[in-house]
């Protein structure tokens, strides 16, 4: 089990942002975070230390948050490809697989079949509606 990150083990005095700072330390402080970090810097510590927590706790392998993090970042409602590739890049030094980062991708694909379920009936409906009021309105295919 891993021991987690431990954001203040080399900090010889308090920050306000430590988990901020150790993000930018390590390289992993994503730069679309800049301009927030100016901002509300206070806001964005309390966001990244909330997200961060689970990863701290070390309940979780380094690999299985890798996989987590790969099909977050690749969902269909984020899609964030550095942190796909960073994430990628990470499980496969931890020893994944092709397969099963190909799994991990294939799993978090089903999300997109939500648009279709969703919005396919809408669309009958409408439509039926829509012939219903005025028969010659529109002729779906």
């Amino acid at each position: 089990m891993s021991k987690g990150i431990n954001v203040m083990a080399k900090s010889k005095s308090v920050s306000a942002t430590p988990v901020s700072d150790h993000l930018r330390a390590t390289g992993n402080f994503n730069p679309a975070w800049y301009e927030l970090a100016r901002m509300d810097p206070e806001w964005l510590e309390k966001f990244l230390d909330m997200g961060l927590k689970p990863i701290a706790a070390g309940v979780l392998d380094p690999l299985t948050i890798e996989f987590i993090a790969i099909a977050v970042d690749a969902s269909c409602t984020h899609l964030y490809a550095p942190g796909v590739r960073r994430h990628i890049r990470k499980a496969l030094e931890l020893g994944a697989t092709s397969e099963e980062v190909l799994a991990v991708l294939q799993c978090v694909s089903v999300l997109g079949i939500h648009s279709c379920a969703l919005g396919v009936p809408v669309l009958a409906e409408e439509l039926a509606a829509l012939e219903a009021q005025s028969p010659n309105a529109r002729k779906a295919s």
